[in-house]
């Protein structure tokens, strides 16, 4: 056979040139399939949502205030054991144990996830901006080494003593030099994508640095920066957790889980459920938070789309 019989000419078809044969890709839908496709962070997330509830609608109801000495007197409800009326017990002063550490959860991870949010956006705002201006690196890289240098606690600690005891005073030494660490990666990450290709062809077309930030940079960083939160926030709950054990994170008046551990760690030999059961949620919360958040950043990771 000649090649005229094996081989024909074939009309040009334009509507099949506009058809596209790779499968539609949504980002998000495939970040939530990866997602829910780890059996560990499925499990993880529910004990988080069951934590998430009851430290957030159980307050409400239950009325639990730290200064509450109704039940002083009566000796029966004293240092009872866990049982079907006192699920968590209860302590000197005959306050449901249950109470108080729903309420004390509630606020460390209200201060956890606020420090959390402040630094990320201040991070990335002043990251993005450091990382395309040559101008202002110099000035950042010596504020980043001194603070660098200088232990993280002991900064939160010199802070609270000076702002004082208080939900905010303490959320403000938290992340008063918190953000600086939080640029510094980002702005690492941004150098990394500035120079490639399509953003050198992008500026040599005119596009500003504000676009070039927000549409061809960041969006390349979302992985990473929720690989960030998920480290950011546990740490925060626990830094509330031991300044306020050391007695110089949050005021006598507001509860937290900090509080309870150090107020019950005379009772570690003695009805050592006051001290143990806070110490478990704290450790429920912070296990449940990091999981999830690697499992989210892992997903958010297009490298891990098939």
């Amino acid at each position: 056979m000649d090649e005229k019989q094996l081989f024909s000419f074939v009309p040009p078809r334009s509507d099949e040139s506009e058809k596209i044969e790779a499968p539609m890709y949504s980002y998000w839908r495939s970040v939530g399939r990866k997602f829910l496709s780890n059996k560990l962070a499925l499990v993880m997330l529910s004990i988080l949502v069951i934590l998430l509830l009851m430290s957030f609608i159980q307050p409400m109801f239950s009325g639990y205030t730290v200064i509450d000495a109704g039940k002083i007197d009566d000796f029966s409800a004293r240092y009872n054991y866990p049982n079907a009326k006192y699920w968590f017990g209860t302590d000197s002063n005959g306050q449901s144990l249950f109470d108080a550490v729903w309420a004390g959860a509630r606020t460390s991870i209200l201060i956890g996830v606020l420090a959390t949010v402040i630094t990320t956006v201040i991070g990335v705002i002043v990251g993005a901006i450091w990382g395309v201006s040559p101008k202002i690196d110099k000035f950042m890289l010596e504020l980043y080494n001194i603070v660098n240098n200088v232990p993280a606690l002991l900064i939160m600690m010199v802070f609270s003593y000076a702002f004082g005891q208080g939900f905010w005073n303490l959320l403000l030494a938290m992340t008063i030099t918190s953000w600086v660490g939080s640029a510094y990666f980002i702005r690492v990450n941004v150098i990394g994508l500035r120079d490639r290709e399509y953003n050198i062809a992008s500026r040599t077309l005119g596009t500003g640095v504000w676009t070039t930030i927000t549409k061809n940079i960041l969006p390349y960083l979302v992985s990473i920066i929720v690989t960030s939160m998920a480290s950011y926030l546990p740490g925060f709950i626990s830094y509330e957790v031991f300044l306020s054990f050391l007695g110089v994170g949050l005021s006598s008046d507001t509860p937290s889980l900090g509080r309870l551990i150090s107020e019950y760690t005379s009772n570690i030999t003695d009805h050592a459920y006051l001290f143990w059961i806070p110490v478990t949620v704290l450790g429920l919360v912070t296990i449940s938070l990091y999981i999830v958040g690697q499992a989210l950043a892992d997903a958010s990771d297009p490298r891990t789309h098939m």
